[in-house]
């Protein structure tokens, strides 16, 4: 077998087989080196610390001696103003940090029945919370006297340093309660 010279090519070769033999340019359109589009820049931010924190309580009243033995709070269907609430909260924090826990901020949010929503300073939440768990609760009228079916107490329903998420849980029991 002889083989040819690359530029000759063979008598049985196939125009497929056959190199190319001129240098015109093809139809092809041509790439040309385009920027990649511009993007805006990403940001990112992440807020690891809030300002403030939120508190959803409960005005509630201890059961009297006819209701059954159990030492639970029973819902008080008397409506919550602002002053009332005022008051409670200031009694509670003079109560549990003196001075310095009446002097905490507090912002009232909201008032609906005997439910409010309130704002305190983040750092101060904890302190909050706890002064208001602990608080026995102040007489209702003007009679101070020590019958407990006069007592009105606050209950912490829900606190955190994000309102979407207690707002959140705070619809969620009313999806499983009805």
């Amino acid at each position: 077998m002889t083989s040819n010279p690359p530029d000759k090519p063979s008598p049985d070769a196939m125009d497929i087989d056959q190199q190319p033999t001129t240098t015109e340019p093809t139809n092809k359109p041509h790439k040309r080196n385009r920027p990649a589009p511009r993007r805006p820049p990403t940001t990112t931010l992440t807020l690891r610390s809030p300002p403030f924190a939120y508190a959803h309580l409960q005005l509630v009243t201890p059961p009297t001696s006819t209701e059954a033995p159990n030492p639970a709070v029973s819902e008080q269907p008397a409506l919550l103003d602002n002053l009332q609430l005022r008051s409670y909260l200031t009694a509670a924090l003079r109560q549990f940090l003196g001075d310095t826990g009446a002097a905490i901020p507090l912002d009232i949010l909201l008032l609906r029945g005997a439910s409010a929503w309130v704002r305190v300073p983040r750092e101060d939440l904890a302190a909050f919370a706890a002064a208001v768990t602990a608080f026995e609760g102040l007489a209702s009228g003007n009679d101070p006297s020590s019958d407990p079916a006069g007592l009105m107490l606050l209950r912490v329903m829900a606190c955190g340093d994000w309102l979407g998420a207690l707002v959140g849980r705070d619809e969620e029991g009313v999806l499983w309660t009805g």
